[in-house]
């Protein structure tokens, strides 16, 4: 990727807890937990979105698959802003479908940005000015491990307005962070299945389109 010398967006900014850009929402909502720094490539207006987040853990039933894709489809034509890590094989498939629309996108890693491989398609985005790749992790970071990505999980959950999650199994990483943002009264929706009845007697709503199209109409936090 070439980074341009005059677009601050394609450059690797620091976002520090004192500066305009960093997400009060953040601190409202992880207190101490709250990153000291973000590290952002990309259009950082984008973190005044209205977003819906994506958490899903790794190994997730066929069922609960195709509804997922069917889903995200249908939130990238209605225009919905999304936020996420896109790490699992399924969740780069979402990402992909979502490079498809034209609506913002946050990708979260959970490593620094150092080195970090982009495909074409999320390169191109970034130039466009409708992706933002965020982290919590400074350069020294290169590897992914189990509890970076909880941190990162942690990050995207804290993120958004509202919560998609196709799955998450209980006790697993992704249930520890779903649960953390129920405790915090934020809207978590997930599939009406069989294999979410522990998660939907946690609290999680029956996601229908309607819950969180609203997303798309309000463009920036006040």
């Amino acid at each position: 990727m070439n980074i341009g010398k005059k677009d601050k967006r394609l450059s690797v900014q620091t976002i520090r807890q004192a500066d305009s850009d960093y997400p009060a929402v953040l601190q409202n909502r992880l207190g101490a937990n709250a990153p000291a720094r973000l590290y952002a490539l990309g259009e950082t207006a984008i973190l005044r979105r209205r977003l819906l987040g994506l958490i899903c853990s790794i190994q997730c039933p066929g069922s609960i698959v195709l509804k997922t894709f069917d889903t995200i489809r249908a939130l990238r034509d209605a225009g919905v802003a999304a936020v996420g890590g896109f790490l699992s094989p399924m969740e780069q498939d979402c990402l992909d479908i979502l490079l498809r629309g034209k609506q913002p996108i946050i990708l979260c890693p959970a490593r620094g940005l150092e080195g970090l491989r982009l495909g074409e398609k999320v390169r191109q985005a970034v130039d466009e000015g409708r992706l933002l790749v965020l982290s919590t992790f400074a350069d020294d970071v290169r590897h992914t491990t189990a509890a970076q990505a909880v941190r990162r999980n942690n990050l995207v959950a804290a993120l958004a307005d509202a919560l998609l999650v196709p799955y998450a199994a209980p006790n697993g990483k992704s249930w520890t962070t779903v649960h953390a943002a129920l405790k915090r009264n934020q809207p978590v929706f997930t599939f009406d299945v069989e294999d979410n009845a522990a998660l939907l007697k946690a609290g999680a709503h029956p996601f229908e389109l309607l819950s969180v199209q609203h997303l798309s109409h309000r463009e920036e936090l006040s």
